[in-house]
């Protein structure tokens, strides 16, 4: 069974920094490109960041571009989201998520066709 734990949330003040992790267990984790999903309360889900299998690609969307930086470490079965310059809008439940197919299944921008899920961790931006 596919695990992905997501941890690193927390409430900080605009202009701050987070890096959150994400672990999966259950799936050969390098065989998967993996991205990120946020949802705020009332707004629909939003994929803000993608990354392929090897790390050689990634993709973000503007909402976060050259503020947020993703990346993986596959000797770990780790995804990170490294998010600085945070802003109240940022303010939300993110999640991290793996490719539904693996090998085949990629990043289409900063969207990803997921299979798995993790539970979230809440980031709060204070103003």
């Amino acid at each position: 069974q596919v695990h992905l734990v997501e941890s690193g949330g927390g409430l900080v003040q605009a202009g701050g920094s987070l890096r959150l992790s994400c672990t999966g267990s259950g799936l050969r984790f390098d065989a998967y490109a993996m991205g990120w999903i946020r949802q705020a309360p009332g707004k629909e889900r939003e994929g803000i960041s993608c990354i392929t299998t090897s790390g050689v690609r990634r993709y973000y969307s503007d909402s976060v571009k050259d503020r947020f930086t993703i990346s993986r470490d596959n000797s770990k079965n780790t995804l990170y989201l490294e998010m600085s310059s945070l802003k109240p809008e940022d303010t939300a439940m993110y999640s991290c998520a793996a490719a539904r197919h693996p090998i085949f299944g990629t990043c289409s921008g900063p969207d990803l066709d997921a299979g798995y899920w993790g539970q979230g961790t809440q980031v709060t931006v204070s103003s």
